[in-house]
């Protein structure tokens, strides 16, 4: 990797609460050119202070960390510290885990599978004011977009406090899909799926899936097809 002007080498941070996987990733970056690591953290609230002593050019973020995970870290970096750029290197690659990392700031996202070429060409595109994503991430990313548009109304506040997790698998419950068909659109496991269905049936008072199909269209999440 070319070292940024002036010969200085790129300045990281790397926030990961797994101490054996942070120091694996310290000492993979120690090796590769134009990389200095100035700082590691165990989780989002340690990464926050270190980017506000240290004002590294990039962080290499964990998402899911005790005290403050990394979406919420990664949103008050990108707020209070902009100079500084984040790339998401994390083991999930689900939309939970996704989209919201990437709207609270995040311009690039790995999955910890990725090598060390893959991981400089990520900072290298960040710091070029381009996106540094995986091309898994990519993939998924066009597969969203891509997604034919259902027929949804759902209201400005979901109704009885559901969320909008629990709102969109209420939708594709009435749209007839099974448990296992929404874990694969959301790109979740059945069992979160399952989570997600009891939840929304206790908050609701429903029993069964027709009475959710039934909820759905009685709150406007979801219209009729037209004719």
């Amino acid at each position: 990797m070319t070292e940024e002007e002036g010969g200085r080498p790129v300045r990281v941070v790397v926030a990961d609460d797994q101490t054996v996987v942070r120091e694996g990733i310290v000492m993979l970056l120690g090796l590769l050119p134009g990389i200095e690591v100035v700082g590691a953290a165990g989780d989002g609230e340690e990464a926050v202070k270190l980017v506000a002593e240290l004002s590294p050019d990039v962080v290499l973020m964990d998402l899911r960390m005790p005290r403050c995970d990394g979406v919420e870290a990664t949103r008050r970096i990108r707020s209070e510290h902009p100079g500084t750029q984040v790339v998401v290197l994390t083991t999930y690659a689900d939309d939970e885990s996704l989209f919201p990392a990437l709207k609270a700031g995040a311009r690039g996202y790995l999955t910890k599978d990725a090598g060390g070429d893959e991981i400089v060409r990520a900072v290298r595109s960040v710091l070029s004011g381009d996106a540094g994503l995986s091309p898994s991430i990519q993939r998924r990313l066009l597969e969203r977009l891509s997604e034919p548009e259902r027929q949804t109304a759902a209201p400005a506040e979901p109704p009885d406090g559901l969320t909008a997790r629990e709102t969109e698998v209420l939708v594709l419950i009435a749209d007839g899909l099974t448990n296992q068909e929404i874990a694969r659109r959301l790109h979740v496991s059945t069992a979160t799926v399952k989570t997600h269905i009891n939840n929304l049936f206790a908050k609701t008072g429903l029993k069964d899936r027709a009475g959710a199909v039934r909820y759905a269209y009685a709150n406007g999440l979801v219209r009729p097809p037209s004719r």
